[in-house]
């Protein structure tokens, strides 16, 4: 088994995979680690997959998978999590901005220190204030504050795990972002944080637009209600959908003993706002309480992993 596999997905970044590739290999020679490294090409429209080609050509260490179209930042990773099969897994962006020279002590915090996942945290950052940086800081307060994994950079591209970790977690849709809190859910505790180098973009443009933004937040709301209820959906639906029934049988009780003995108003049940009220709510509270039972029953049908892109080619 080797000692390092390291994932890097990639979009549209060929300008900067020669001088990447270069840069890692000299940083595991130095080190003396043997590795594995595994670009997954996320429908790329350059010439990003001739140039992974080239460097498979002159660097056997060199593993690629090319999805067919488009797939995001999360089935990029999940296939390169699936392929890895080293001691340490580390994942790190294609565009230069993570320092491979970071590696080697983010391995040792993980082979000697036991951690199980450490996450890079880029305190001086080379971005943009306004589309990076000022949404950044707000998006890994929530994060922190619903999460209770206190990590100052949940979106640092360079994170390392043990192998255990990355074989455990289903990251999808656009769940890249919440990585460590998808291990934590999964019973992994240890989760470490260490400042690294952020260097400013050399090649290209960023990926990131307000769509990601907002996505991140919608995202993050995901993840705290799985976290919460992801697997017993009745204890929310459930109880909700009581609350509301008893609420509406109450108001509807009330309704029927006022007029059968009090008849204060003298009109029919059916005239009366408060009958549709009850009517709707209690209708509600089935319909809420009926989501907790169906919630249920695909928990414990549910299949395992499942894979939401398709693989072009694998070298």
């Amino acid at each position: 088994m080797k000692d390092v596999s390291i994932v890097i997905p990639l979009l549209n970044e060929a300008e900067s995979l020669a001088e990447l590739h270069q840069w890692i290999k000299k940083v595991m020679q130095k080190e003396q680690l043997s590795y594995e490294l595994i670009f997954v090409d996320d429908g790329s429209k350059d010439a990003s997959w001739q140039i992974i080609i080239d460097l498979q050509t002159e660097d056997k260490n060199v593993k690629a998978i090319r999805f067919l179209r488009n797939y995001g930042k999360s089935q990029a990773l999940h296939a390169g999590f699936e392929k890895a099969n080293a001691k340490v897994v580390f994942t790190m962006d294609a565009d230069l901005q993570d320092n491979p020279e970071e590696i080697p002590q983010l391995f040792k915090m993980i082979v000697e220190e036991k951690y199980d996942l450490v996450s890079g945290w880029k305190k001086k950052r080379y971005d943009s204030v306004l589309s990076k940086n000022i949404p950044s800081k707000l998006f890994n307060a929530a994060a922190r504050a619903t999460s209770g994994v206190k990590l100052h950079d949940f979106n640092c591209g360079l994170k390392a795990y043990k192998l255990e970790v990355v074989k455990h977690i289903n990251v999808y849709g656009e769940m890249h972002r919440y990585i460590p809190v998808l291990a934590k859910n999964e019973g992994f505790l240890k989760i470490g944080e260490k400042i690294v180098q952020h260097q400013a973009r050399k090649y290209g443009e960023t990926k990131f637009g307000i769509n990601r933004f907002t996505n991140g937040f919608l995202d993050l709301i995901t993840i705290w209600f799985i976290s919460k209820f992801g697997k017993r959906p009745m204890h929310f639906f459930g109880l909700i959908g009581t609350l509301l029934f008893l609420v509406g049988f109450s108001l509807a009780f009330y309704l029927g003993v006022d007029k059968l003995f009090l008849n204060t108003q003298g009109r029919l049940i059916t005239q009366r706002p408060q009958f549709y009220l009850a009517l709707t709510v209690m209708v509600l509270g089935t319909q809420c309480f009926l989501a907790g039972f169906l919630g249920e029953i695909f928990m414990k049908n549910k299949s395992q992993k499942s894979k939401n892109y398709k693989i072009l080619e694998i070298l």
